[in-house]
């Protein structure tokens, strides 16, 4: 399997890191969660995503941003960081606002809480039923243009979608949910549509959620193949995506150092497609 895999202009190991889980309710405190970074990028990590929202409420917007900030200083490595913009979290409720004035004022944050004069990869968290989709995507065209952001991702979205960004701006990443149980963005044609045009899909809850996560030992006969093979349940479900396609960039994520830590090692698991067809079986059961 290729040691690397393409977003946009960047070379990046095939699993990331996904913040989320290091701001969220039941977070580690921050020393912890600057542990679980480093380890991931000491497992080989060089693709993190995070957003503005990954924070409890909207007094600590921008929360998981600065912890991934104090975890790069001193780092040598070259980290891809890919953030979102477009989402709210009043009160702590999920929220969308797709509004252009809302995007350029949260990439305006995102860029001070990184530390960073330009962003990898500024991604637009989910499609606002209220604003038009061109607007949401041309404001980030133009916080490209103006240097602020050095590529355009998605996140949502569908293939009819996609392709009206792709009218708008160059995009180099979707980022919708997908696992083996979640199976949407096969059926729907969203990751044929990334491989068809060269766009980096990075799967989130690739293992159905922090809950998920804690059960696929007991899902179907995924614990006994994964025993079996000498791995972890979690491992073979990211080698299953990886091998699904050469554009996939799973992103799962964690809390714990030990959880990077196994979730990196599943790029070097080979599957053949009696294995494929094994690990979707024992989600189907």
């Amino acid at each position: 399997m290729a040691q690397t895999r393409a977003i946009g202009p960047f070379s990046v190991f095939p699993v990331g890191l996904g913040g989320m889980y290091l701001s969220i309710t039941g977070r580690p405190d921050e020393a912890a969660a600057v542990r679980t970074v480093h380890a991931a990028l000491d497992a080989g990590v060089t693709l993190i995503d995070t957003a503005d929202v990954y924070c409890l409420d909207d007094e600590e917007i921008g929360h998981n941003e600065r912890i991934i900030a104090k975890a790069l200083v001193g780092r040598t490595e070259k980290v891809v960081v890919a953030t979102k913009g477009g989402l709210e979290r009043p009160a702590g409720a999920w929220t969308r606002n797709g509004k252009p004035e809302h995007l350029e004022k949260a990439c305006e944050r995102s860029l001070k809480a990184l530390g960073l004069e330009a962003i990898d990869v500024y991604q637009l968290h989910a499609p606002d039923a209220d604003v038009p989709f061109a607007e949401s995507v041309g404001a980030l065209a133009k916080l490209r243009e103006a240097g602020k952001i050095k590529n355009v991702g998605l996140s949502n979205v569908s293939v009819d979608e996609i392709e009206e960004a792709r009218a708008i701006v160059p995009i180099v990443s979707v980022q919708n949910r997908w696992s083996p149980r979640h199976r949407t963005p096969e059926k729907d044609g969203v990751i044929a549509a990334c491989a068809k045009h060269g766009i980096a899909f990075l799967p989130y809850s690739p293992f159905g959620g922090a809950n998920g996560a804690k059960g696929l030992q007991n899902v179907g006969s995924l614990g006994a193949e994964a025993k079996a093979r000498g791995v972890s349940p979690h491992q073979l479900v990211l080698a299953w995506m990886l091998a699904k396609s050469p554009v996939v960039i799973p992103i799962p994520g964690c809390r714990r150092e030990e959880s990077i830590r196994d979730s990196a090692k599943a790029h070097s698991i080979e599957l053949s497609s009696d294995d494929m067809e094994d690990v979707e079986a024992s989600f189907s059961k």
